[in-house]
């Protein structure tokens, strides 16, 4: 019980920073809220315009935020990872398009180069799939139905065949003439 109380307070500390993380700077000072989620996927890559809230990469941050909340529901420990993995994925699927864009990725104090949000992002899919670990998930069913099985009942034993004991001493032999 402990283990699944620390795991959903750390996975709702995840699903927090990373539903947070696009409205921090990602690349140049340009918000996560920026780039258009179909910026990901289509050969044009990442360009300059603007993308709506819900269009932007906040969408998959916000499910990955759904699946939290659903692991926490069901005590589910393959959800509570699934939403590390989305957070992560979208993450590295944005640095991967960005440095084709961009020839290379940078990082530097001076505002310019890899941002604050993007970390915010790789440690709250970090949190989230260390939230799945440390959760214990629901305890194990016995049996068919979530009942303990009745035990099966002893065989009975079947009667023993005795035979008639002989007598002792033997008797003699009859003689038949």
């Amino acid at each position: 019980m402990i283990r699944n109380a620390l795991g959903s307070l750390m996975g709702l500390v995840g699903a927090t920073a990373a539903v947070w993380s696009p409205f921090r700077a990602w690349y140049d000072g340009r918000q996560g809220r920026d780039y258009r989620v179909q910026e990901l996927f289509t050969s044009t890559g990442i360009t300059d315009t603007k993308a709506d809230l819900l269009g932007s990469l906040l969408l998959p941050f916000i499910f990955a935020a759904l699946l939290t909340l659903g692991a926490i529901l069901l005590r589910s420990r393959l959800l509570m990872a699934l939403s590390g993995v989305v957070v992560l994925g979208f993450a590295v699927l944005w640095m991967v398009r960005q440095a084709q864009e961009a020839g290379s990725l940078s990082v530097g104090d001076d505002g310019f180069g890899l941002g604050d949000g993007l970390a915010s992002a790789f440690g709250a899919g970090a949190l989230l799939l260390l939230a799945a670990v440390v959760m214990s998930g629901r305890p194990r069913r016995r049996g068919r139905h979530g009942r303990t099985p009745a035990p099966e009942p002893e065989p009975t034993p079947e009667p023993l065949v005795t035979q008639e004991p002989e007598p002792w001493p033997p008797a003699p032999p009859r003689d038949h003439s």
